[in-house]
């Protein structure tokens, strides 16, 4: 079985640990993610008797987007059932991430759960972590690294292989010209999706490079590169508001090509049914961040760790398009797919 067989089967099997959330418990950031906030008053029924355990969750988030509020919402849940008071913080300067990993480090925390974007920038803050004696999981960034730095377990999608299951559906689909269009620079998952597509792709593919943090710009050079090559078939984005935003510079440009992305929210798969987004990725971030904090609850209580530090829990990569959109669409209208 190849590895992206072997993550769609798994996808299945790992979601039944999300069904065991009973209720979401409040948790924010605040000014970009980059203070940290305790989460709101926890669910009254089918909470844990454990002692009451304290996570910090600290991921590269950057303002507006979206997809995190749904890595939120599965770790809220996971702590609303497992008596744990959830700390969120986030920042996409990898500096500020690690220092918000010393905060959690340094308010003596049971367990942090991370993403490691950009790896090295973190290897100090982990290392720290571990030399406290606090235990530390990834998740969604970082299945390649993860084991380097020594975290107990990690969470998530193997973006190379995810990549090369998007470029085989390209081909699939008779693309031809492609561009990838990448929204931070130095995030080692965003290369690793666009190096698998073009891994498996028997097109062209040119990388695209936007700032994320500010979608006029992204729009605006996406219709720039549209009217530049005519000839490009295919927009790839790596995440569902760009996706939404390139739709937008394929009518500014009066281009023909078609728009497809890694990853969901309720607008993306309403925009699958209507078909200006041909097909998505699905990498379950709910799972994500419900699994990761679950993770510390059971290795505290029962000295558990998923994959035994050996392998990754992968939950995903699973497509979206038309003839299954409407299995998920009615989650991802409460914001968790």
């Amino acid at each position: 079985m190849d590895r992206s067989s072997h993550s769609r089967r798994l996808a299945p099997v790992v979601a039944l640990a999300a069904a065991a959330a009973l209720a979401l418990a409040g948790c924010s950031s605040s000014s970009g993610g980059k203070k940290s906030e305790e989460g709101g008053a926890a669910a009254s029924a089918g909470k844990a008797n454990t002692p009451r355990m304290t996570v910090a969750l600290v991921t590269h988030q950057s303002p507006g987007d979206t997809f995190w509020d749904i890595v939120r919402k599965g770790a809220e849940a996971a702590a609303a059932k497992d008596n744990i008071k959830l700390i969120y913080s986030a920042d996409p300067n990898a500096g500020n991430q690690a220092n918000l990993v010393q905060n959690g480090i340094d308010q003596k925390v049971d367990g942090i759960a991370v993403t490691l974007a950009k790896p090295d920038a973190m290897k100090g803050a982990v290392a720290k972590a571990k030399s406290a004696g606090i235990p530390v999981v990834g998740l969604n960034s970082g299945v390649s690294d993860w084991k380097k730095l020594g975290l107990l377990e990690f969470f998530g999608q193997d973006e190379t292989v995810a990549g090369e299951a998007f470029g085989k559906k390209l081909n699939e689909v008779g693309a031809k010209n492609a561009v990838c269009v990448i929204q931070e620079q130095g995030n080692i998952g965003l290369t690793q999706r666009c190096d698998g597509v073009k891994k498996t792709f028997s097109g062209s593919v040119q990388n695209l490079y936007v700032n994320g943090t500010d979608m006029p710009s992204v729009k605006s050079t996406i219709t720039a590169k549209l009217k530049q090559d005519t000839g490009i078939d295919y927009v790839v984005t790596l995440g569902a508001p760009f996706a939404l935003t390139a739709v937008q510079s394929v009518g500014d440009a009066g281009s023909k090509a078609k728009v497809a992305t890694f990853d969901l929210n309720k607008d993306l798969t309403k925009a699958i049914k209507n078909g200006t987004i041909q097909f998505a990725v699905d990498q379950q971030p709910y799972l994500q961040g419900y699994l990761a904090v679950d993770s510390l609850w059971l290795y505290k209580n029962n000295g558990n760790y998923s994959g035994g530090g050996e392998q990754p829990v992968l939950t995903g990569p699973a497509f979206v398009d038309k003839s299954n959109v409407d299995q998920v669409a009615n989650f991802a209208a409460k914001g968790t797919r």
